[in-house]
């Protein structure tokens, strides 16, 4: 199994932690500390020896920061983890903070005493952010401490050892460009700037750039590296010759100097000397960089990561890929649902669905050209109440059984070399209730809208959004998560800059793939999510239009439980979508699955509805 099923939150450890955390605040000229998710290198997904924040709460979230002082502790969230947290930490030590509305700089300007002094550890924590703490701490009064040592981690005495996993050429019928080819224009756009070099701080960046690939972090195929890349001379990968084999070094040889990760600072000092201008995303790069530059007589110079905007806008090669791979994938979500339909009611758990599903794609990819390299995150297997724990993470402590007039929420994705995969799908275990049909059919609605959606250039993610929700709030519903994240390429499967949110500013570019998955949870009783992959397809006329409009292409295929459709609730055009949508699953998959009765099943699941 990719993944594991043991408990990892200890909540009871809370308290002991805290105090442990606090009895360190006088001795380091601080009143509170920050605790974020993120790791040295501001990733979502950290591994194992980052997990400061897990361990002192328990809360085992992608996304979170706890701010703990001498009185209070507070852990802030998202939407997506308000139950989760709620459930996962120790009520009577840390109380939920609004990570949305009342984000960390904002809660200090309200309650933080005047003269407040907050500790961070620089390298936990980005420049642009900083920057907010800095501002809110001087409406108040107060200050922020950069530590030299996190003081978590002289209690974290069983903390594990930093990540050693290999690294692997990504090939260039995977990648679509050359590594070559990419650093020479990265190159080409610092000198366009005036800079000596651009500092890449992102793995992910790092990984697309050089057109390697990891098993550093979990789910997320990056090494945990850096880079610098000079305006003239020879690019610097900052990756530990542990995680590299023979070829991988031969490779990289030819595209840069391999430099351990703990020559960066003095690398960057020299290129700092004399005013050296160094290019970094404020929103990317530790703050510890930022004042090494600084400290060595250079200039920062802030700006976009380079890579990320290239990234998202996926070659040819890379969407051929990706539409590849979710073939297969939705071969193998075939195959499981197929299994899945045959269960009597009560007799499987949560566990088992998990099982089931890895065990299936697996299976189909034995017989493809690029079988499962990892699932893409830890599978979100939700039976009844837990559909309604929007990020759930079935444990052994909390498995149950997929109950008769239940919903069951299943959302899972893989990785493959030709791509990432992310799908959705809620399925009833018996008959369900009208009202389950009801929200089932408006959440339908909503994918549906952003599906057929056509939009001018400059459309941006937050300007879709309203298409997702409009159903639901004419009926007194919404969900607290944005509707669709970005996707990499055989990379993370969350991944920026492209969102379909309120917050999302950036505009949809052809070849970004995102994911179109609107939801309604009722919390102690169900939830509901449907996703599928899309991507931006370019513009093109509309006959009678004034103007090119941009629009998404499909990637996933696998068929929307019918049992839990409404058809008096579907406008003509969205039925027809719907029966559309379920014809070309048919006409895909059936020729990719060996078992005549999974095809007879296929072909049950996908007939139109009336």
């Amino acid at each position: 199994m990719f993944q594991s099923f043991e408990v990892k939150s200890a909540p009871q450890f809370g308290r002991e932690r805290a105090t442990a955390l606090r009895a360190g605040f006088a001795d380091l000229g601080i009143d509170g500390f920050l605790v974020p998710r993120a790791d040295e290198y501001q990733g979502e997904y950290v591994p194992a020896s980052a997990e400061r924040l897990a361990w002192l709460t328990g809360f085992t979230g992608s996304a979170g920061i706890a701010l703990v002082t001498q009185r209070e502790a507070v852990v802030f969230v998202d939407g997506r983890y308000v139950t989760q947290l709620a459930e996962q930490v120790d009520g009577t030590v840390f109380t939920g903070g609004d990570l949305v509305n009342e984000p960390v700089h904002v809660w200090l300007t309200r309650h933080a005493p005047k003269g407040f002094r907050l500790g961070i550890d620089p390298w936990l924590h980005a420049g642009a952010e900083v920057r907010r703490l800095e501002k809110a701490l001087a409406e108040i009064g107060g200050s922020l401490v950069l530590l030299e040592r996190n003081p978590l981690d002289a209690l974290w005495t069983d903390r594990p050892a930093e990540p050693l996993g290999a690294v692997a050429i990504q090939k260039q019928e995977h990648a679509g460009r050359l590594a070559s080819g990419k650093i020479a224009e990265i190159g080409s756009q610092v000198r366009d700037k005036g800079a000596a070099a651009v500092l890449i701080t992102d793995p992910s960046s790092v990984a697309w750039i050089f057109n390697i690939r990891g098993e550093d972090v979990p789910h997320t195929p990056h090494p945990l590296s850096r880079a610098i890349i000079p305006a003239e001379g020879t690019a610097e990968i900052f990756l530990d010759k542990r995680k590299t084999g023979i070829e991988a070094e031969a490779y990289l040889a030819q595209l840069a100097l391999q430099r351990p990760p703990s020559e960066l600072l003095t690398r960057l000092a020299a290129l700092s000397k004399n005013g050296g201008k160094i290019l970094i995303d404020p929103d990317l790069t530790p703050l510890a960089l930022t004042r090494a530059i600084d400290a060595a007589g250079g200039e920062v110079v802030e700006t976009a990561d380079p890579a990320r905007l290239p990234r998202a806008c996926k070659n040819g090669e890379e969407l051929g890929g990706s539409a590849e791979a979710h073939l297969q994938d939705g071969a193998a979500m075939v195959e499981f649902l197929h299994w899945l339909d045959r269960q009597a009611p009560g007799s499987i758990t949560e566990i088992d669905a998990v099982k089931a599903l890895e065990a299936a794609r697996v299976r189909v990819g034995r017989n493809m050209q690029n079988p499962l390299r990892d699932i893409s995150f830890d599978t979100i297997s939700g039976a009844g109440e837990h559909g309604a724990v929007i990020h759930y993470r079935v444990t052994t402590e909390t498995n149950r059984k997929l109950g008769a007039g239940e919903l069951f929420l299943i959302d899972s994705g893989a990785q493959y070399v030709n791509g990432t995969t992310d799908i959705t799908r809620t399925v009833a275990v018996g008959a369900v209730p009208e009202d389950r049909k009801r929200f089932f059919t408006l959440v339908l609605k909503g994918m549906i809208a952003i599906s057929t959606a056509r939009f001018p250039k400059g459309t941006r993610g937050c300007d879709l959004d309203p298409l997702a929700r409009i159903a639901l709030w004419k009926a007194g519903g919404d969900y607290a998560h944005g509707t669709g994240h970005g996707v990499g390429s055989y990379l993370s499967v969350h991944e920026g800059p492209q969102r379909i949110s309120r917050l999302a500013t950036q505009e949809l570019l052809p070849g970004m793939i995102l994911s179109n998955e609107p939801g309604y949870y009722r919390p102690g009783s169900f939830g509901i999510r449907i996703e599928n992959l899309i991507y931006v397809e370019a513009a093109e006329e509309i006959e009678g239009g004034d103007q090119p409009m941009l629009s998404f292409k499909t990637l996933t295929w696998c068929p929307i439980d019918r049992r839990l459709v409404l058809p008096a609730l579907l406008t003509a055009e969205e039925l027809a979508w719907l029966n559309g949508y379920h014809a070309e699953v048919r006409d895909r998959l059936t020729p990719l699955l060996d078992d005549q009765a999974t095809k007879d099943w296929l072909a049950q699941a996908t007939e139109p509805l009336a």
